[in-house]
């Protein structure tokens, strides 16, 4: 089964946006490489508990177990010890990516309270999008009275534009809504 923001991108975005920026080659139209979520756990390098409610968070969201990131040396301004846990990361490839795009278009990012649309300045140069949010409740699949303390995620959306423009472009077309 194709996925219908997939079969927008091949259909219709493809072609308005080598029109738009006058590639010459298909091959030249930017399109998404991968979608990855992080989110750094910094008191769980004392609580096993909170590390194993997080990764059951963002499984559910994403529906991909995360890797957990481990501390590659000691802190003790941060109470970090060696090879100690300290984040989880998922990256999302082919249609796991579009569905979670689609998902996050349509359904998470309306919940935000107040939302008036993201912030369009949060391009990296290089034609990458980052996304923080600062609770995970927002999720459809995450119940509130499951969890135990409402924490953010990191999301960075990689594209294969050279310029922050053209990731912009092909952002608008997947339809996610923008300040204005």
């Amino acid at each position: 089964m194709e996925n219908s923001l997939k079969q927008l991108y091949q259909k219709k975005i493809c072609n308005k946006l080598q029109s738009q920026f006058n590639y010459k080659n298909i091959h030249e139209v930017p399109k998404l490489v991968k979608i990855t979520i992080n989110r750094g756990i910094g008191e769980a390098a004392q609580n096993a508990k909170i590390l194993e409610s997080s990764m059951k968070e963002i499984a559910l969201i994403t529906g991909q177990k995360p890797a957990v990131r481990k501390s590659k040396k000691a802190i003790a301004g941060f109470k970090i010890r060696d090879n100690v846990p300290i984040g989880l990361v998922v990256t999302l490839r082919k249609n796991k990516m579009y569905d979670f795009l689609n998902k996050l278009i349509n359904l998470v990012l309306p919940r935000i309270r107040d939302f008036r649309g993201i912030n369009s300045e949060c391009f990296d140069g290089r034609g990458n999008y980052n996304l923080g949010l600062k609770e995970q409740i927002i999720f459809p699949e995450i119940k509130y009275d499951d969890i135990d303390k409402i924490k953010g995620l990191n999301i960075s959306i990689v594209t294969t534009a050279k310029s922050d423009p053209e990731s912009l472009a092909l952002l608008k077309e997947f339809g996610m809504p923008f300040k204005k």
